[in-house]
């Protein structure tokens, strides 16, 4: 247990921004963005990152510092010291649960990630027409056994680290990975400066249409706010249960967020400058990263570079992750098991390993198989929609309300300012505010927009 904390703030910092920092700040933030208007829509995304993200990032940061211990546990620590009731640590086993659930689909999708690297290595996309890129995703789909392989290997790399431990495995990958992330993104951009259409791509993210801006637009960029920083699974809580208590939860909230989003933007100015320098539409959808961008960089006279090095940053974006997702799920079984964490890895990735069969074969051999399909909403959902649908649609927005409500309602006002290092005065008052109200009620919309 005494490996269980971060060597230092620094490396904290890089754990938390690895967490929040994946596939969907690269992948989905792209694609939403394209379709709903581009500068219109990341306005509003920036303000849901600073009015509904962040105040319930640092809520998170907070009751996990506070308790200390895995999600479970620190329900089960806080209802000892605070008084909260005994009935929160169904929330931390709701969050457990949601977050091996995410983790089993989310490795098949990390795991197209290193199949694209390896393709993008050995044969390149050079002379490739959209229709041969669709061609070769649905390939890849379609073939059961190479996606059961991409999956195993990503889950061994997950699980390697892991198994080692906070200090040795998490700090010794993530030093390197989350920097590393940030510098082939930065790369990316500045051939996107140097070469592509850089000014078309500026002025479709930043230059905003106000007409584009309506309801939909609103609880989109709310819900990739809230959902990239993937609160209320219990990953960012177990983070923070590994803090120093005397590391600022304010100014580690704001630099986080802050990253989150960069990453986010950084991502739109490295891929859009490359589809409009090459005719793409940015409106493209879910296909974009995985169907379009692989025809630019066959085009351009640097692909066979620049495309490695994309995937490779998807792969890392992803990995970091999965791994504080993994270690969320190890450390709730760690804390009441008695196991040897080695064990527990190995087991927990082996199930993972084959929950995730569900979700590869529902790209092909169970397409058609809807196994919840007595229940309306899930009547033409697939085993991955449904797992998805239930994780994102229900246990997020549903962790992220409780979360809010234990760190607005639960906790009292000195323990709540003794974690946040304030008094009581504006600027607390205005997190206060924000959790009780505001968090709970634009999570409780985007839910409804989505049921």
């Amino acid at each position: 247990m005494s490996d269980r904390r971060w060597s230092s703030n620094l490396m904290f910092l890089a754990a938390a921004i690895g967490s929040v920092v994946g596939i969907a700040n690269v992948w989905k933030f792209t694609y939403v963005a394209g379709e709903n208007g581009g500068g219109a829509f990341v306005i509003v995304y920036v303000l849901a990152v600073a009015l509904v993200a962040l105040p319930a990032l640092i809520a998170e940061f907070l009751v996990g510092r506070r308790g200390g211990a895995s999600v479970v546990k620190t329900m089960d620590n806080l209802a000892h010291s605070e008084g909260v009731g005994r009935w929160w640590r169904y929330y931390g086993q709701m969050a457990a649960l949601g977050a091996f659930l995410a983790l089993s689909f989310y490795s098949v999708i990390a795991g197209w990630t290193i199949d694209y690297f390896v393709v993008s290595l050995t044969r390149g996309f050079s002379g490739m027409s959209v229709e041969h890129t669709e061609a070769a995703l649905d390939g890849l789909t379609q073939s059961p056994g190479r996606m059961m392989l991409s999956l195993a290997a990503f889950i061994v790399l997950t699980a390697t680290v892991v198994a080692i431990g906070v200090r040795r495995g998490l700090e010794n990958a993530l030093r390197w990975l989350t920097p590393a992330l940030f510098l082939i993104l930065l790369f990316l951009v500045g051939y996107a400066v140097a070469v592509a259409d850089f000014a078309a791509a500026a002025r479709f993210l930043f230059v905003p249409d106000f007409s584009q801006i309506d309801a939909n637009t609103i609880l989109l960029a709310v819900g990739q706010a809230f959902f990239s920083l993937g609160i209320g699974l219990g990953v960012l809580l177990t983070i923070g249960a590994y803090m120093a208590p005397e590391s600022s939860i304010l100014r580690a909230g704001v630099v986080v967020a802050a990253a989150d989003a960069a990453v986010a933007l950084l991502a739109g100015l490295a891929v859009f400058p490359i589809v409009f320098g090459h005719g793409l539409s940015p409106a493209e959808g879910p296909g974009l990263i995985f169907a379009t961008l692989p025809v630019a960089f066959g085009a351009m006279p640097a692909g066979g570079v620049l495309g490695p090095l994309f995937f490779l940053l998807l792969a890392i974006a992803a990995l970091t992750s999965a791994i504080t997702i993994l270690e969320t799920v190890v450390a709730a079984i760690e804390d009441y098991s008695g196991w040897p964490r080695a064990r527990i890895v190995a087991s927990t990735s082996l199930l993972l390993w084959l929950a995730g069969l569900g979700t590869v074969l529902s790209f092909n051999l169970l397409a058609d198989f809807h196994p919840l399909g007595v229940v309306p909403a899930f009547a033409e959902r697939n085993i991955f929609e449904s797992l998805d649908y239930i994780v994102s649609n229900f246990m997020m927005p549903a962790g992220g309300v409780l979360i809010a409500v234990l760190a607005g309602w639960g906790l009292s006002r000195k323990a709540t300012m003794n974690e946040l290092q304030l008094p009581q005065g504006a600027l607390y008052s205005a997190w206060h505010l924000l959790v009780r109200y505001i968090v709970p009620a634009a999570i409780a919309l985007v839910f409804l927009a989505n049921l």
